[in-house]
């Protein structure tokens, strides 16, 4: 009995003794978005789920996008009901539902067509937020770390940081969902929550703009998953885009 109550104290101050967690690598909103930059060039490709709620508007986006976020793929149902949506080669094609169209997809343009006058720009601001990259460059302008810690995110080892973003400093840069003139009519900040894996990946991104919206519900949230899975993202067939 007296051996193993001295085994017991040992394990005992042992386990006291282990050295805390390592504090999150970044106090400074630069670095952070620097660093995660970094890592998600290098990382390539990657999966993502996005979930919009902004008002009485939510949809759900699922796809692929390659290496620096130049090509994408994605199907969402932000007009409804599902539709897919292809970034290749700086081009951004939609498969427009059928019976919309003489063709079964069309370039989303600043043009005079009817699609891209009424989709065109949410489309490209949705498209860009699936990309990583584009709210680390706001958060690279215009964020403040509020807190840093070290958590897990469904089971994986992160660390979680707490930004602060300030809506006058992104100029034109807005996240999914601002009009262009919001800067002029709302100002203000918002908070972005963002979870890196231990390479400093992004594993998910949440973007909270309700406090700018005099209290109504807008948040988009965008989870990343099996970074450096090949991509190969097609434009449609010459023949079926009109």
């Amino acid at each position: 009995m007296r051996k193993a109550a001295v085994v017991l104290l040992f394990a005992l101050l042992a386990g006291g003794c282990s050295d805390p967690p390592p504090p999150p690598a970044f106090g400074d909103a630069l670095a952070l978005a620097d660093a995660a930059t970094a890592a998600t060039s290098s990382g390539g490709s990657a999966k993502f789920a996005t979930d919009v709620a902004v008002g009485s508007v939510r949809s759900k986006s699922q796809g692929q996008f390659g290496a620096g976020g130049a090509s994408q793929v994605m199907t969402t149902d932000f007009i409804g009901e599902p539709m897919e949506v292809r970034l290749v080669g700086g081009k951004l094609y939609a498969k427009v539902p059928e019976g919309a169209g003489d063709k079964p997809w069309v370039v989303v343009t600043e043009g005079s067509d009817p699609f891209s006058q009424v989709l065109g720009g949410s489309l490209a601001q949705l498209t860009a937020q699936n990309d990583p990259a584009h709210t680390l460059g706001e958060i690279r302008t215009a964020g403040t770390i509020v807190s840093a810690e070290r958590t897990d995110l469904g089971g994986v080892a992160a660390e979680h940081y707490r930004v602060e973003l300030d809506l006058a400093r992104l100029g034109t840069d807005l996240p999914a969902g601002l009009p262009p003139d919001s800067v002029g009519r709302l100002g203000g900040k918002f908070p972005v929550q963002l979870w890196l894996d231990d390479a400093h990946r992004p594993l998910q991104i949440v973007l909270d703009l309700s406090p700018i919206l005099q209290g109504a519900e807008a948040r988009i949230t965008t989870r990343y998953s099996e970074w450096g899975a090949p991509v190969d993202v097609q434009p449609p067939p010459p023949g079926e885009v009109g």
